[in-house]
């Protein structure tokens, strides 16, 4: 059964006259999906698997089953100058039935408050139709006054999200313009410093000059801000991958999951963390959380392939891969690690179609058959040729996905030269070999002492002091004295005053009529009448109408009319709730009445 409580913000569609303003739109939708986030008790699914529908349009009902969500906002935004126009709207998935539809016209300098409403907006719809959770008076403050900076930081966010070389040089270029334009703007540097990360990681500049950049940054980040959500994710990241400190990047990452527990990339990257150490049963746990939250992210299917692969299970890892292409085609590094799983199976046919279907993608097209060669079929080893190729691939501006100079030379069984080129990976931190302990590539060179002491080297110790999980208890918002009390309020102002006359009535402005806090009306409502604030209201109107029906005086109205005159504000809402709770259409059930 789909959770309630559960909602997917689908990416804005740009309708500015200037497609470039497609970052604004994007980046509107993620910080919306981000204060969402914080909200406990209420799934959100993540930026990726939103975004897989940007341009594969389906209906609502689908993508609502796809992404397991009850409900899915959707909407449109406009950007002319210094104003900004959006509209919005939450349907239903089960039905597509639209919820709530709003338009917002403001000034470019009331973004964060925009963002703030509408996040709201949304967080309190969803628990009127669902099940109670609590909500703060606010989910966004504002990172800085300079709208000039926040919009060239969104630009490097979007340039940042396509996770590839030429992005990440661009992406670094705005933060750095983000950071001239207001130097106490602390995102920025902490966005500055991950792409300068990936850049020194993945080959895309000189390693020592990246990661330089990368401190300084951080640095000057962390003298504005050290405790921001963004900060400790980047850090952490380019402690563990860049410099593989693992204990330190874990410490960090920590902090991270104390302000956010439910974001994706965040568990996703703690379980890359417990892979590393080998410690699976963890891992999976919080690759199960972070796929939960981003279905389609082809990067977890990534994370949960690797995950069956280093533990020798190559089929598993295959499903894992097939399921990510699925969504991906073209993500490479899935690809890469098909191949290496054929190798491993000794599929050769499976390895060659998969090499000309991807050609065009692959850095180096033939040297699949030639590792597969020198694995499965009995010839003798040109030392010199995988030499020359091991070099080639050490000297390339961007180096392979896959240490395939390390395959190599185990293929080869030069066992030293493998020792050697794997000591000099792990001194240079090379991403590629920070599953070094567990690859299955590497089982020749377990048993040698000089593996088992970079193991013990680098991974001194495997235990990591567990992460809390916060468990929101079942706790009272109202005492054994208030409930009754309020309760009996609530429904005695509810027959006097006929609030729910007021078709636009919330939970937030009835709470207001009892002068209690929202969170608290949410809990009564759900914890003492067993409804939320969707049925309680609607029973309401519901008996409005079934007494209007039978009254004479209103006689002159329609069906609907008399729907209207009860408070509901739509056909659609009518019909829906009449016959959930009746079992009838509105027009049988005054017939029966009337007949009898």
């Amino acid at each position: 059964m789909t959770n309630r409580n559960s909602i997917a913000v689908l990416p804005f569609d740009n309708l500015s006259s200037d497609p470039e303003n497609e970052y604004f739109s994007d980046g509107m939708t993620e910080e919306i999906i981000n204060a969402l986030t914080k909200v406990q008790g209420l799934k959100v699914t993540a930026r990726t698997s939103c975004f897989a529908f940007k341009t594969n349009k389906q209906d609502i009902r689908k993508i609502g089953k796809e992404l397991g969500v009850s409900m899915v906002m959707e909407g449109s935004i406009r950007k002319a100058g210094e104003r900004v126009r959006i509209t919005a709207q939450l349907i239903r998935a089960e039905d597509g039935f639209h919820i709530w539809s709003e338009n917002f016209d403001r000034k470019l300098d009331d973004i964060f408050k925009l963002q703030d409403e509408i996040s709201l907006l949304i967080a309190n719809k969803v628990r009127e139709h669902g099940d109670h959770f609590e909500i703060k008076d606010h989910l966004v403050d504002a990172p800085t006054h300079n709208i000039a900076a926040y919009q060239l930081y969104l630009k490097g966010r979007y340039y940042f999200n396509k996770w590839t070389l030429p992005t990440f040089v661009k992406a670094a270029e705005c933060y750095e313009k983000s950071i001239q334009e207001d130097p106490n703007f602390v995102l920025p540097y902490f966005g500055a410093g991950f792409s300068y990360s990936c850049l020194g990681s993945w080959g895309g500049m000189n390693q020592k000059e990246a990661y330089q950049r990368v401190e300084l940054y951080y640095e000057k980040g962390k003298r504005l801000n050290n405790s921001t959500f963004f900060g400790y994710i980047c850090e952490s990241q380019y402690l563990f991958w860049a410099q593989w400190k693992y204990k330190e990047g874990y410490e960090i990452v920590r902090r991270a999951h104390q302000l956010n527990p439910n974001d994706a990339e965040l568990n996703e990257y703690i379980a890359e963390i417990y892979t590393s150490l080998g410690d699976f049963t963890t891992a999976w746990k919080y690759i199960e959380l972070s796929t939960k939250l981003n279905p389609l992210s082809p990067n977890h299917c990534y994370t949960e392939a690797n995950f069956h692969y280093l533990q020798g299970d190559f089929k598993a890892a295959l499903r894992s891969i097939e399921k990510g292409l699925l969504i991906v085609p073209e993500f490479i590094i899935l690809v890469e690690l098909k191949l290496v799983c054929f190798i491993h199976l000794g599929q050769e046919e499976n390895l060659l179609k998969t090499v000309e279907l991807n050609r065009g993608m692959l850095q180096y097209p033939d040297l699949y058959s030639y590792v597969y060669n020198l694995f499965h079929k009995e010839s003798k080893v040109n030392q010199e040729e995988v030499l020359s190729l091991v070099e080639k691939f050490q000297e390339a501006e961007i180096r392979p996905l896959v240490g395939w100079d390390l395959i190599l030379l185990i293929a080869a069984g030069m066992i030293d030269e493998s020792m050697k080129c794997l000591q000099m990976n792990i001194e240079q931190r090379r991403a590629q070999y920070i599953n070094f302990k567990h690859d299955p590539f590497y089982t020749p060179l377990r048993s040698l002492p000089a593996y088992q002491e970079l193991v013990q080297q680098r991974f001194p110790d495997d235990k990591l002091t567990s992460i809390a999980t916060a468990v929101e208890a079942d706790r009272a918002l109202l005492t054994e004295a208030e409930a009754p009390s309020y309760q009996d309020l609530l429904l005695r102002k509810m027959e006097t005053e006929c609030y729910y006359l007021n078709s636009t009535l919330s939970l937030k402005e009835l709470a207001d009529h009892i002068d209690l806090h929202p969170n608290k009306l949410s809990w009564l409502l759900n914890e003492k009448l067993d409804q939320n604030f969707y049925e309680f209201i609607n029973s309401y109107r519901l008996k409005a109408f079934q007494t209007k029906a039978l009254d004479p005086s209103f006689s002159h109205l329609s069906i609907l009319g008399l729907a209207y005159e009860s408070g509901f504000n739509s056909k659609s809402v009518f019909n829906h709730y009449f016959k959930k709770v009746t079992g009838q259409t509105p027009k049988a059930w005054v017939k029966t009445q009337m007949q009898s």
